[in-house]
Parts: structure tokens; sequence; C-alpha cells
């Protein structure tokens, strides 16, 4: 089973909507919503549950595609904290760590399509 560009799209959107929307909450235009650092309740998170566990269970790649999103989410939620806590600037700047976080995350999902494009290209 293989991904297809379509399926890197999806996670670098999905990924950029969680930024967007978390960023929203630093700069003050909505409140932070739990669901937001859920993975059941964060697009990108029902994405990856969804649409990639079901084709690769069990490789590593989703393994750390799974990690590197609650190490996403658990940021993205202290950032907001900090924010509600008035250390607005820090919270600000956090953003550049999910910057990072969401591009490992991508790579991850990435990987899992360069696994199955060799593993074609072997048969």
């Amino acid at each position: 089973m293989d991904i297809n560009t379509l399926d890197f799209q999806q996670a670098r959107i999905k990924q950029i909507l969680f930024k967007s929307q978390l960023r929203s909450v630093l700069y003050g235009v909505r409140e932070a919503d739990e669901a937001l650092f859920s993975p059941q309740g964060n697009a990108l998170g029902q994405w990856l549950n969804a649409v990639i566990k079901p084709k690769f269970p069990l490789r590593p790649e989703m393994r750390e595609a799974e990690r590197l999103l609650q190490e996403m989410l658990r940021v993205g939620r202290e950032l907001a904290a900090q924010y509600r806590h008035g250390q607005i600037e820090e919270a600000r700047r956090g953003l550049t760590q999910i910057d990072r976080i969401g591009e490992q995350l991508v790579g991850a999902v990435q990987r899992l399509g360069a696994g199955t494009e060799r593993l074609g290209a072997a048969a």
C-alpha cells in the first residue's frame, strides 16, 4: 500500500492548520480549546489515526509520527498556558518549536511513502 502526493499534502496542510489555530490563540483572536491539543480532537491527529495508521500500523515511522504529534500538542498546550499567564512574547517565540516539530512529523509521514516506494521497486 502506498501513500500518494495528496497524503503528503494533507499532512502539511493539517500541520499548518494546527499552527494557524495555535497562532490565533497566541495573538488573542480565539480562546484555547482543549480539543486543539488532543489527538482525537485535532485535525492532524484525526487524519493520522483515520488515514495513515491503518495503512502502516507497525512501521517505526508511524510510531515516530505519533510521538511527534504528541510532542507538538504538548508544546502547543504549554505555549497557550504561557500566553494565559501573561508570558505573551515567550509563547509567541515558541511557535518556532512548533514549526520544527511539525516539519519532523511531515518528514516521518513522507518516509512512510518512501519506504513503500522502495518496497515496490524491489518487487
